[in-house]
């Protein structure tokens, strides 16, 4: 599979969504540090948040094949400026969550996302699993399996 680093600010559902991804059990964990798991890279929304942080995101990219910009749908504003995905030499997609939140606003988190210059969007909801077989989908390479395509054990 191809590799992802999520990147968003604090509370953006990153780490809810590394979980889902990789097919854990939903639960709260603050990230204090980068998690650099195998095809996918959790940052903390501190170093997107901060300037003096924000040049070890670069350093992550470098060792991913995609950028993954979160925007959660609930979100009052956008951390991330216009035309930010050309800093990155890999390819940038959009992630919106939270999709199904109380006040989610998707075209408004949607349109965040594509000035930007993300020109591929999913809309996911870690704790349903909407939106993620996409994702995994999309950084699946030739000959990856997929967790739905691998046959189950026989019961004995």
């Amino acid at each position: 599979m191809k590799k992802i680093v999520l990147i968003g600010r604090s509370e953006a559902g990153k780490t809810t969504l590394t979980q889902a991804l990789r097919g854990e059990k939903i639960h709260y964990h603050k990230t204090q540090y980068v998690n650099n798991f195998d095809v996918i890279v959790d940052t903390p929304g501190e170093y997107a948040q901060t300037k003096g942080l924000g040049h070890a995101l670069a350093l992550y990219t470098y060792e991913s094949d995609i950028v993954g910009l979160l925007v959660a749908a609930t979100e009052p504003y956008c951390l991330f400026p216009p035309c930010i995905t050309c800093m990155a030499n890999r390819e940038v997609v959009g992630i919106v969550t939270k999709i199904h939140e109380q006040g989610a606003n998707l075209e408004r988190a949607a349109s965040w996302l594509k000035l930007t210059g993300c020109k591929k969007i999913f809309y996911v909801d870690s704790k349903t699993q909407e939106g993620v077989p996409e994702i995994l989908e999309y950084l699946r390479e030739e000959g990856d399996l997929m967790p739905w395509e691998r046959e189950k054990p026989e019961s004995q």
